[in-house]
């Protein structure tokens, strides 16, 4: 099959039913997506599909419609500078232990794709289904309100 990963166009010979997380992370290589909980409760595995927010390791690579862009952490920002929301986190000291954090970013860049000015109900809402062992919420909406700021300006 054919998968449009970063911009990239790869061709994996895996099997139909094989999680996307799995493809992104033993076939290409690409680890920052990670695998938390298996069954898309937790969020850690976040990567977008067409710009909306999925859940990788529930996701057969084979469900992907050839021509369909994802992106992973690694091609959020760019080599020359790092998205929005990635330079809030930093700004704002969001990870603790991080493990979560490449899922946090990737569901809150998607929340700011739709929603310009997120409320914190919004934010709530949204980022509520990623799960942080380490409790860093409050960090995580401030960080959120940062980077729809940064956004806007752009």
């Amino acid at each position: 099959m054919k998968l449009t990963v970063n911009g990239n166009e790869y061709e994996v010979h895996v099997e139909d039913d094989m999680p996307l997380l799995w493809v992104l992370r033993d076939e290409l290589k690409l680890t920052g997506t990670k695998y938390g909980c298996g069954i898309a409760q937790c969020g850690a595995c976040t990567v977008h599909v067409d710009g909306i927010a999925v859940r990788s390791c529930q996701l057969a690579a084979a469900s992907v419609e050839e021509g369909s862009e994802i992106t992973t952490i690694e091609g959020l920002g760019s080599p020359e500078a790092l998205h929005a929301v990635q330079e809030a986190w930093v700004e704002h000291q969001v990870a603790q232990c991080g493990y979560c954090q490449s899922g946090q970013i990737m569901q809150a860049a998607s929340l700011l794709e739709d929603t310009t000015e997120p409320s914190d109900e919004q934010i709530d809402i949204v980022m509520g289904g990623n799960l942080c062992r380490c409790g860093t919420y409050a960090r995580i909406r401030a960080a959120v309100h940062t980077a729809a700021a940064k956004l806007r300006e752009a």
